[in-house]
């Protein structure tokens, strides 16, 4: 009888220290202190893209022009679209100077529509656009649209050019390193319209006409 209360105590015992073992390491992995190593292996970096502009990450679904946008560009006589592909997506930034010497960056004008026409004063085309640009200045407020007109030429020219043509928009001098698609131009002039958040809503190669010019401005 003794023999078996003894081996029943030792049982007990032993079921004791066991579940005290497992407790004592459940507790150890609990209270241990994070790995900063493990931290550092966690792919943040992804989520945060993920999240940072879900804009950015469908805007391959959604290229295709508003039906507004549509039905201007069926109606189009002397303009072509370009660059379809980079439509929806961010417009890469630049920072140049105008023919007075004043610096402009294109991401300050965000929260305004902008229109960024490359052009040169040779070009019999570009020459034809002058007078629609300045009748779409004339259309919108300074608080409401920019327009910035690029050219390679040197400020001298341009700046002799723009007073003979009274020309009211921003003219600027340089963009030979400009990124795409800014810098892929290959017939001027070629405009692109650039909505409040800073993404490209259209871009053409030719002669835009005011109407035309305003009505994408103002195409949602």
């Amino acid at each position: 009888m003794a023999t078996r209360t003894h081996i029943k105590s030792l049982c007990l015992v032993v079921c004791v220290l066991v579940l005290a073992i497992a407790l004592a390491g459940c507790k150890k992995k609990d209270d241990a202190p994070d790995d900063p190593n493990a931290a550092a292996a966690t792919p943040i970096s992804n989520t945060e893209h993920a999240i940072a502009d879900p804009l950015d990450a469908a805007s391959g679904l959604f290229r295709e022009p508003t039906a507004s946008l549509q039905n201007i560009i069926k109606a189009a006589k002397t303009w072509n679209v370009a660059f379809e592909q980079r439509w929806g997506k961010i417009a890469p930034d630049f920072t140049l100077s105008d023919i007075e010497g004043n610096v402009h960056t294109l991401s300050d004008y965000r929260g305004k529509n902008v229109v960024v026409v490359i052009w040169a004063t040779h070009i019999g085309t570009c020459k034809l656009q002058i007078p629609p640009l300045k009748e779409l200045r004339k259309a919108f407020g300074e608080k409401d649209l920019a327009i910035l007109a690029i050219s390679n030429e040197p400020p001298g020219i341009l700046k002799e050019f723009a007073q003979a043509q009274e020309v009211n928009f921003t003219v600027l001098s340089g963009g030979a390193n400009l990124a795409a698609p800014f810098g892929e131009v290959e017939y001027a002039p070629s405009s692109f319209f650039i909505d409040q958040r800073g993404r490209f809503k259209l871009a053409t190669t030719g002669l835009v006409s005011t109407e035309d010019a305003k009505a994408i401005v103002q195409a949602k």
